[in-house]
């Protein structure tokens, strides 16, 4: 678990799967994110229960739900993957809810992870990928002090087709 000013960050529980679908359906989440469509009751409950804890399970990243402390609702999946543990390198991905929009959470959890793997963990190196023309994404990485390195052409595919991604990293000397 990681706590911030206004989140917790800790492990998926199955009480997690309403707030989850709901997010998950939210039109802006569907366009940049490769999630099923529709979005599923079931697949929100599959992804609490058994996808987010085999990332933990099998060392190839870890998925917190972000919980705001103020009232305990979830607003938003922070989770690094493509970790490599020997290299000292991951990415990073999330997505916020409508309702926790616009307050700077992403980037209050963002920067906590970054500090905890960085700092703590001694990673070397953090991406932050995100399509071109997802801008609070990149709004979001650049506010956390992350690096734009460049486009990474047709490097990722959502629901609509492939798309560019703009890439950010973030490294202890930053």
């Amino acid at each position: 678990e990681l706590r911030t000013e206004r989140l917790l960050l800790r492990p998926y529980r199955p009480t997690d799967a309403p707030a989850v679908a709901d997010a998950c359906r939210d039109e802006f989440i569907q366009r940049w994110l490769p999630l099923p469509n529709p979005y599923t009751d079931a697949d929100a409950l599959t992804w609490c229960t058994e996808v987010a804890p085999r990332f933990r399970e099998t060392g190839e990243g870890i998925e917190w739900a972000a919980v705001r402390l103020a009232d305990g609702r979830l607003v938003g999946s922070f989770g690094l993957k493509r970790t490599d543990w020997r290299a000292r390198s991951t990415e990073i991905g999330y997505w916020v809810a409508p309702w926790g929009r616009g307050q700077g959470l992403a980037v209050e959890a963002v920067l906590a992870i970054a500090r905890w793997l960085l700092i703590d963990q001694r990673f070397e190196r953090m991406v932050l990928r995100a399509a071109t023309g997802n801008r609070a994404s990149q709004r979001v990485a650049e506010k956390a002090g992350f690096v734009r390195e460049g486009v990474a052409r047709n490097a990722g595919f959502t629901n609509g087709g492939r798309v560019d991604l703009v890439v950010f990293s973030c490294i202890p000397a930053d």
